[in-house]
């Protein structure tokens, strides 16, 4: 007796649970974007990122069974296509679902005032780009770089410096020249100065330690022979 009431409750909370889950319809509605079935490929209806799936067939369309009221995410599972997510409400089994638009991130008690059709339909907005074309050669491209621009000016200011001299009166070219050779004189003596400078400072760096090792020598050798001559008077 007590085995076939077990048994019967369980069927009673099979049969119940049954019941109270409502079989969620919806297609994948063709655009230009994507097509056909062909170009879609394998694809799932996912509620809650898997929680229950169901799989996309040839003409479009989905089921997915035994949904149990309450409030989820539908979102499409493809390869090549990205596809708008939908939040679903179930509240009873008498009323349809009610569908409406839902954006990642936002929250779930929030509702939209505009409601979306059922049956539930997906679109294809945007297509995955796996693989990037390599980039030809771009002449202008090259030339908005910094680099190859400050390159292309120098090479004309270096064309374009003798011209320019040429210009000017045989005055001014000979002011021109005096300072600039005034400048590689100053130059050139600054550096001359700083290299004896140099030089100074080490030749006096080597002579200190020289004196001073000398000036040991002398007052470590100097005693010796005092004591050695008052050992000999003392013989």
């Amino acid at each position: 007796m007590a085995r076939t009431a077990t048994l019967l409750v369980c069927l009673l909370l099979a049969i119940t649970s049954v019941v109270s889950a409502l079989d969620v319809h919806g297609r994948i509605q063709w655009n230009d974007l994507c097509p056909n079935f062909g170009a879609l490929g394998a694809s799932k209806v996912l509620l809650d990122a898997g929680r229950l799936s169901a799989t996309v067939t040839q003409n479009g369309t989905f089921l997915m069974r035994d949904v149990v009221p309450g409030t989820y995410v539908l979102s499409v599972s493809s390869h090549d296509y990205i596809f708008d997510q939908l939040r679903l409400e179930v509240s009873d089994l008498d009323s349809p679902p009610k569908v409406w638009s839902y954006v990642l991130g936002t929250p779930l008690v929030s509702q939209s005032s505009v409601t979306l059709p059922y049956p539930v339909t997906f679109m294809a907005r945007h297509k995955y780009k796996y693989f990037v074309p390599h980039e030809s050669f771009n002449l202008m491209g090259m030339f908005q770089n910094p680099m190859m621009l400050i390159a292309v000016l120098t090479g004309v200011m270096m064309l374009g410096m003798p011209y320019l001299l040429k210009t000017l009166d045989p005055q001014m070219l000979e002011e021109v020249k005096d300072r600039h050779a005034s400048l590689n004189g100053n130059s050139n003596s600054g550096q001359n100065g700083h290299k004896k400078s140099e030089l100074s400072m080490l030749l006096n760096s080597d002579e200190e330690p020289k004196s001073s090792s000398v000036a040991r020598l002398q007052a470590g050798t100097s005693p010796q022979p005092r004591n050695r001559s008052k050992a000999n008077k003392r013989r």
